[in-house]
């Protein structure tokens, strides 16, 4: 099969590093050679680690890696497709245009994919001629590690390409659950409900962030807390997601102060170095204190 990826950021490499090791050859697209090259180099570190700890030998990493191929070229990167999976930012208007352009391309029998992990799959799809081909594909993140596909099936999907995604995410042996598109899907949607409850809870003093995470982590058996995982995702991520299920979904999903100043003073969580906490080469050194906190 050969599958093209769009965007070589953190959910686009790490689709093409899973659909590489399960035997697919597999096009990386991104519109800078810069974002490409970084994206081909996080999945080397990642095989590189994996090799380390004895989780595949060398063999299978450069198996791996013969099955990627990297390109700025969008009608090179389409050209033969049997599935098209986007991973550009999450803005509505740019994804639409994204399945405009692959429609120009491929042919009328090619799965287009969707890895939105909170807009609509049917909206996404209402800019495709045939929108019946149309998929959410909702891979998590470290897509290596993770387990979790979330199959969203828009409005539009017929039972054909359903059951093309259920194969597919099979094949590259993840574990599908298929959710009926609806605003956050299931994992958003109450993954969200979670963490936006802890970030009240942080805001009103009811307990630190670390002690909000370790009762979760040790009270219910949750690999990362709430308020840590926002980190990690970013706390910008969080916000906009809280923002659209809020317009969609009602007062419930109204974020806290606390996490909007923090996105306005530029403290996004791991990727900047702070966020509820404070983060230095990957790892927490403390609790936040600085601009943004209340």
């Amino acid at each position: 099969m050969h599958v093209t990826v769009l965007g070589a950021g953190t959910m686009g490499h790490g689709i093409a590093q899973v659909t590489a090791t399960a035997g697919h050859d597999v096009v990386v697209r991104d519109i800078e050679s810069e974002y490409v090259e970084e994206g081909i180099t996080a999945i080397e570190d990642n095989l590189e680690g994996g090799v380390e700890r004895d989780k595949l030998t060398r063999e299978e990493a450069d198996a791996t890696l013969s099955q990627i191929e990297g390109t700025t070229d969008l009608e090179a990167a389409l050209e033969g497709a049997d599935v098209v999976i986007e991973a550009v930012p999450e803005d509505l208007e740019l994804k639409q245009r994204t399945l405009e352009d692959v429609e120009a391309v491929v042919d009328e029998e090619t799965i287009v994919a969707t890895n939105t992990s909170s807009l609509s799959v049917t909206e996404i799809a209402s800019a495709a001629d045939h929108d019946d081909r149309v998929i959410g594909l909702h891979f998590f993140n470290p897509v290596h590690v993770m387990e979790l596909v979330e199959i969203v099936v828009p409005e539009q999907a017929s039972e054909a390409t359903v059951a093309s995604a259920h194969e597919f995410v099979a094949d590259v042996e993840k574990t599908p659950v298929e959710v009926t598109d609806s605003p956050g899907f299931a994992s958003s949607r109450l993954g969200v409900a979670l963490g936006v409850e802890a970030m009240r809870m942080v805001e009103e003093g009811v307990a630190d962030p670390r002690d909000v995470d370790t009762a979760m982590e040790l009270g219910y058996n949750h690999p990362m807390g709430p308020i840590e995982l926002g980190d990690v995702v970013g706390l910008d991520v969080r916000l906009d997601i809280l923002e659209y299920l809020r317009e969609e979904l009602g007062e419930r999903f109204r974020p806290p102060q606390a996490l909007k100043r923090k996105v306005r003073a530029g403290n996004l969580g791991k990727k900047t170095g702070e966020g509820f906490y404070v983060w230095e080469d990957g790892e927490i050194v403390g609790v936040s204190g600085g601009e943004g906190d209340e």
